[in-house]
């Protein structure tokens, strides 16, 4: 079986081409851009990570999310028929929801134009299945770390690289008692992979993709436990309106048989150190 992987050389990309391969699939990772045709002969799947990212630039570069995620979601669409799709999208559709844990069936409520974007791609996937051309299989990820991540706006990437001192010092904004849940590049390489098998043309289905529900604070004992360095850190009031916690209910997944392997706090600290410490090639 041939799969397609858009997004093959990012970071979630180089944890879930391994995971493909090792499972048995033949991976075929494409150099092109999402504006550019498709070929998809000869591939049974596809796995689709390619996108932007970055939730601030989103806000100054709107249009731009938009042509990117969603026009290059439709162009990928539009060159399948009979194909397994599987959509990397992002927890942050959800926006801010008052009930927790947060379950696949929770309103959608983007609050970036990154969010917004993805939610629009997924919305493609959907349609596209329910006219039976693809099956497509959604996964909303919370926050993925660990892996020798190299995106200091992430909050344990940036605690390390704090610690490796890679980075200045760490902001904390209010209390540090706001929590979020993380996941192990790793184990969202094997929800992939258990996605993609799960998937069947003329259905889509949405997961959550969650492990580890910890506070600023969690991470950061966290940081220094592990590193045996002190981390400094500056105390800032809180943003208005901060959300206190998002949490994913995983159970959709967990029921076929996908299960973290990689996302205690300290695994992910640590996986993260071992990359970014002094001596590892990165650090000082």
């Amino acid at each position: 079986m041939r799969v397609l992987v858009t997004g093959a050389t990012g970071y979630v990309g180089r944890a879930v081409v391994p995971e493909l391969r090792f499972r048995g699939w033949d991976v075929i990772c494409p150099a092109q851009r999402l504006h550019e045709p498709f070929d998809a002969t000869g591939v049974d799947a596809v796995v689709h990570l390619a996108a932007l990212g970055n939730v601030r630039e989103s806000f100054q570069q709107p249009l731009r999310y938009y042509e990117v995620n969603v026009g290059g979601t439709l162009n990928l669409l539009s060159a399948l028929d009979g194909h397994r799709v599987v959509l990397a999208s992002t927890a942050g559709v959800y926006g801010a929801p008052l009930d927790q844990p947060i379950t696949e069936d929770c309103p959608r409520a983007p609050s970036s134009p990154y969010a917004a974007s993805k939610a629009a791609a997924e919305d493609l996937l959907a349609w596209t299945a329910a006219s039976g051309r693809i099956g497509g299989t959604v996964l909303r990820l919370f926050n993925a770390a660990g892996g020798g991540d190299t995106d200091t706006s992430r909050v344990i990437t940036r605690l390390v690289g704090a610690a490796a001192g890679e980075v200045p010092g760490f902001e904390v904004f209010g209390d540090g008692s706001a929590v979020r849940d993380f996941v192990h590049v790793r184990d969202i390489a094997s929800a992939v992979a258990i996605a993609l098998e799960n998937c069947e043309v003329g259905e889509s289905a949405v997961y959550n993709v969650g492990a580890c529900a910890a506070s600023v604070n969690d991470v950061l004992a966290a940081v220094e436990r592990v590193t045996g360095r002190a981390v400094d850190v500056t105390r800032r009031p809180a943003h208005p309106g901060e959300v206190r916690e998002l949490r994913a209910d995983t159970s959709r997944l967990r029921a076929l048989g996908w299960k973290p392997e990689h996302s205690t706090l300290d695994e992910i600290v640590s996986d993260q150190w071992l990359a970014s410490a002094p001596g590892s090639g990165r650090g000082r």
